[in-house]
């Protein structure tokens, strides 16, 4: 009976589970998840835009531009003004070409929204778009 308590003791010690094939699964799916999310910047500020009866819904990697009614250019939380515009977007189209996405107050100066549009084009920006809502929102 001695002999069977001891062989007891010695098999419950050798219980348990082993965590780090879980920890190494976990890591895994984390880094994937990070390199597959696509992250979208936002322009930052809040604007108005106009009603569309036809619109088309764009691509999630893009360059998010605003034009608030004070006529103030906004990108990245930031007011970069209109000569602002194609620096920025000459860089951002460095890796590779993305469409630029213009967020226009729907009380903004067209003159401004067209030249907004004319340095993005000077950038070298292929698809320049501006940003409207449903009818019907």
């Amino acid at each position: 009976m001695r002999r069977f308590r001891e062989m007891a003791s010695d098999d419950s010690s050798d219980t348990g589970i082993d965590m780090s094939p879980l920890m190494d699964c976990v890591f895994i799916l984390l880094i994937f998840f990070i390199v597959t999310t696509t992250f979208v910047e936002e322009t930052g500020i809040e604007v108005e835009r106009p009603i569309a009866k036809a619109g088309v819904r764009l691509e999630k990697t893009s360059i998010l531009l605003a034009l608030t009614p004070k006529g103030e250019v906004v990108y990245g939380g930031r007011e970069i003004g209109v000569s602002g515009v194609q620096p920025l977007v000459k860089r951002m189209l460095q890796k590779e070409q993305i469409p630029v996405i213009i967020q226009a107050d729907k009380t903004a100066k067209s003159s401004l929204l067209v030249r907004i549009v004319g340095e993005a084009k000077l950038a070298g920006a292929e698809k320049v778009s501006v940003a409207t809502r449903a009818a019907g929102k």
